[in-house]
């Protein structure tokens, strides 16, 4: 049973996931946008907040298993604010945040760090 609530959980999540990528998409304040689409924009509040608490423990569970800078990691920066040359490797965008890699980029956390970035546009 409680299997099935997670997975219910999770599953909402990322239905709620798709719904914010579409709205910040779109363009449209998150009350334009709720008020098109038919729904209250305190629901979308709620689930955002959702979506951020679990990419902040998800961020944390990746804090606490490294807490060092990874080897092929380099320092992520808002697109705006970019101080620092371009990595050797590949530059990953999610949203506004750009993270650089390489072939000795741990794939395991990029892959945590992607889907809280994801979470957190």
């Amino acid at each position: 049973m409680e299997e099935t609530k997670e997975m219910t959980s999770e599953y909402r999540l990322s239905q709620w996931a798709k719904i914010m990528r579409r709205r910040v998409e779109s363009g449209l304040s998150i009350v334009k946008y709720c008020e098109r689409e038919g729904m209250p924009a305190n629901r979308y509040h709620y689930w955002q907040r959702k979506l951020r608490a679990v990419a902040a423990k998800e961020l944390d569970s990746i804090e606490a298993e490294k807490s060092t800078v990874p080897t092929g990691w380099t320092q992520a920066v808002l697109v705006e604010e970019r101080k620092i040359p371009e990595p050797a490797g590949v530059t990953v965008e999610v949203g506004k945040c750009r993270v650089g890699v390489n072939e000795t980029t741990d794939m395991e956390l990029l892959t945590k760090v992607c889907k809280a970035l994801v979470n957190l546009c």
